[in-house]
């Protein structure tokens, strides 16, 4: 085959987003202090880029060098199954942050390890099978009508995994106007408490909104055009659009670890200790709420 400038700039990203997200999967897995459940689900994260990373590697490499529809299979299996356990670990993580909020009072208790472990393995679950509908027969390569614009996947699957996408964004979204109430309340609240300035608390209550605005912006900004875009391309469609709106999906993998792992206290501590030794090995390490993260 023809090299493909942007299959090679697919290539790349892959790189990019196993490097970073190598780091955040052996920082939280080797690291005993990170058992906290929001740990947990950040590694999970982590983990499902990581393995879209790798995914769009032995892509690349098996489609130039070793080309074989069954390999074809199984990378897009694998890359079906990682992004999909990347978005619904995003939910879970906005899950678990509105919980930590609304139940402050009961989140750091056994339920909430119980309830972690739980939606870990509804989220692995599921995008394990999501991922082996290709796999296991759901595919266009006897019928190429009825590809999507993402091959061998059929149109059928494809529209799947957007609704599903469309229902996860918009519970997030539910979700994250819950959390800037439940913070605008919290702030107020403070304020008074403390006899703060009423521009104290503007402040303090749009710091957090724009927080979460960047968090639910970026997500969306990275994976909407892919999403609209299943459904409304098909075989037919020009490769060129599937590349356009495919490449900001996988921007989305390169963000996660930026967002969700490197601005963490913690893991920066652990970062600056492992590579230059800033910080001494044996200062206390204080867990922290979801919401803080």
């Amino acid at each position: 085959l023809a090299l493909n400038p942007w299959d090679v700039v697919l290539c790349i990203s892959g790189t990019v987003i196993s490097c970073e997200n190598a780091v955040v999967v052996v920082v939280i897995f080797y690291s005993p202090a990170f058992r906290a459940p929001m740990f947990l689900l950040i590694g999970s994260l982590a983990t499902a880029d990581l393995l879209a990373g790798l995914g769009l590697i032995l892509h690349f490499a098996f489609v130039y060098f070793i080309p074989s529809e069954a390999i074809s299979l199984l990378t897009v299996g694998l890359l079906v199954t990682s992004f999909t356990a990347s978005v619904s670990s995003l939910l879970a993580i906005t899950v678990d942050r509105y919980l930590s909020l609304y139940n402050a009072l009961t989140y750091y208790s056994e339920r909430t390890v119980t309830r972690t472990y739980i939606m870990l393995i509804l989220t692995w679950g599921a995008s394990i099978c999501y991922g082996l509908l290709p796999i296991m027969g759901w595919n266009c390569l006897k019928e190429p009508s009825t590809c999507s614009i993402v091959k061998p996947l059929t149109k059928n699957h494809l529209v799947i995994l957007s609704i599903s996408f469309f229902m996860v964004f918009a519970l997030m979204l539910q979700l994250y106007v819950q959390i800037c109430k439940i913070v605008c309340r919290h702030a107020h609240q403070i304020a008074v408490q403390r006899h703060f300035l009423a521009t104290s608390h503007y402040v303090t209550t749009r710091k957090g909104i724009a927080t979460l605005a960047i968090i639910l912006g970026a997500f969306a900004s990275c994976w909407l055009p892919f999403a609209v875009y299943c459904l409304l391309g098909d075989y037919s469609s020009p490769e060129l659009y599937t590349y356009l709106t495919l490449l900001p999906a996988t921007y989305n993998s390169i963000i996660n670890p930026l967002i969700y792992a490197f601005r963490n206290q913690e893991i920066q501590k652990v970062l600056w200790t492992v590579c230059c030794g800033c910080f001494s090995s044996t200062v206390p390490f204080r867990s922290r709420s979801p919401s803080d993260v």
